[in-house]
C-alpha cells in the first residue's frame, strides 16, 4: 500500500473511500492542455508520462512516471488554473484518483493526512534539483540509483527530455557508465 507508516487502520480505510480505482488504456489522456488539474495520480501499475508540444509537434517530455508513484500537474493543481501540459499513459496500467474535494475531506477528518502535502513539495524539490543542480552524469546517475524503472519503461530519447539533456549528451554518458569512465 502507498500509505503506510503514519496512518492507522482507520485513516487507511479512510483514504480508500475517497480514492477511485482507474484501469487505463495505452496513450489515454489523463489531463489535456488548458485543463484544471483536479486530481493527485497513483500509478498502481503502468507508466506515464507529462509532456508539452514543442514548436514543431513533437512530444517534449517533462516528467516520467512508473508503478507505485504519485503524480499530478503540480501549478494546475495548486493554483486551480488551467493546465500548461498534458498527461498520458505511455502503457495499459491502473491507476487511482484522489479528487481535490476528497483530499479536503481527508485532510478535515484526519490531521494525518496533512502528509499529503509533502506529495507536491518533493515534485517541486526533484525539478529544481534536476534543473538546476545536478550534470548530465549526476542526473544519469540519480536515474540508475533511484529510478531505474524508468530506463526498463520509456525510451532513452524521453529519459533524455526529462533530464534536460540532448540524445547525444545522453549516449556519451551511457557510453562513459560501459566504460566505466564518469563525466560531468
Amino acid at each position: 500500500m502507498m500509505i503506510s507508516g503514519v496512518y492507522s487502520h482507520t485513516d487507511v480505510k479512510l483514504f480508500e473511500s475517497k480514492t477511485t480505482f482507474r484501469p487505463v488504456s495505452k496513450n489515454e489522456i489523463l489531463l489535456n492542455k488548458g485543463e484544471v488539474c483536479k486530481s493527485f495520480f497513483f500509478s498502481l501499475t503502468g507508466a506515464f508520462y507529462q509532456y508539452k508540444y514543442t514548436d514543431e509537434g513533437e512530444e517534449n517530455v517533462l516528467d516520467l512516471h512508473v508503478a507505485h508513484e504519485w503524480f499530478l500537474n503540480q501549478g494546475s493543481f495548486i493554483s486551480q488554473t488551467p493546465s500548461d501540459r498534458f498527461i498520458k499513459a505511455y502503457c495499459e496500467g491502473n491507476i487511482l484518483e484522489l479528487d481535490i474535494t476528497s483530499i479536503h475531506e481527508l485532510i478535515g477528518e484526519s490531521a494525518a493526512f496533512l502528509q499529503l502535502g509533502k506529495i507536491l513539495q518533493q515534485a517541486t524539490a526533484q525539478a529544481y534539483f534536476f534543473d538546476n543542480r545536478l550534470t548530465p552524469t549526476q542526473k544519469y546517475q540519480y536515474i540508475l540509483d533511484n529510478r531505474a524503472a524508468l530506463i526498463q519503461h520509456f525510451p532513452l530519447k524521453w529519459i533524455a527530455s526529462y533530464l534536460k539533456i540532448t540524445p547525444e549528451t545522453m549516449s556519451r554518458v551511457r557510453e562513459s557508465f560501459a566504460k566505466g569512465k564518469i563525466i560531468s
